[in-house]
């Protein structure tokens, strides 16, 4: 089982390994960044964006949160992570792409389904349960339809994609930068007892890449 000690152990081989090869590289990235893609996955420890896309340092701009939701636009009171990372990419890197990156065995997204969070009522402080209810109306249409078994997990794990662009494109400055033709808002799933990157087309359809 990997500890900080661990974490420690593995900077080193990076320090020694890549950093030293790539290292004109990190020294351009001291100074700045341009990603040209923003990727919102999940924070499962299972799926890394940089792993599954095999990203080199600067390439991807990653935001992660439990089953790589997005919500809609709002202002007001609260702590708008996701929204404050949203804002800096499309305004500040202006980066041309967007990807909600789901992916399989989502607890989040089990948490959807089930109303189960950590054996609580709501989770330890509400937290799991309120973030996740971004899925309710998704989780309702699908339990009516499939169920609760694998199917509509599968289901509901995809339709958590399409829920995050939905909602991607209340943000104001998202949607006038895809309306000009300057933002693509792109799906992607990674099945992780396979490892098949499924990616979402046009009308919504998820194929194999």
């Amino acid at each position: 089982m990997t500890d900080f000690s661990d974490l420690v152990r593995g900077y080193h081989r990076f320090r020694d390994r890549d950093y030293t090869r790539q290292h004109a590289r990190w020294m351009e990235l001291a100074e700045s960044q341009s990603p040209r893609v923003m990727v919102i996955a999940c924070a499962d420890s299972r799926t890394d964006p940089a792993l599954v896309f095999d990203a080199a340092p600067g390439e991807i701009f990653v935001v992660r949160n439990i089953a790589a939701l997005v919500p809609p636009f709002e202002q007001g009171g609260g702590r708008h992570g996701v929204s404050a990372a949203i804002e800096f990419a499309v305004n500040q890197l202006e980066v041309p792409e967007i990807v909600i990156m789901g992916h399989g065995s989502c607890g989040g997204v089990n948490a959807a389904l089930t109303q189960n969070f950590a054996g609580l009522p709501n989770g330890e402080g509400g937290f799991i349960g309120h973030w996740v209810d971004l899925l309710d109306a998704a989780r309702d249409r699908i339990v009516a339809e499939h169920g609760h078994g694998d199917e509509a997990t599968r289901e509901l794990e995809l339709e958590t994609v399409r829920v995050s662009i939905t909602n991607l494109r209340t943000f104001p400055r998202v949607a006038e930068r895809e309306a000009a033709g300057k933002l693509r808002l792109r799906g992607a799933y990674f099945a992780i007892r396979d490892g098949v990157l499924w990616v979402m087309g046009e009308k919504g359809e998820f194929a194999p890449a």
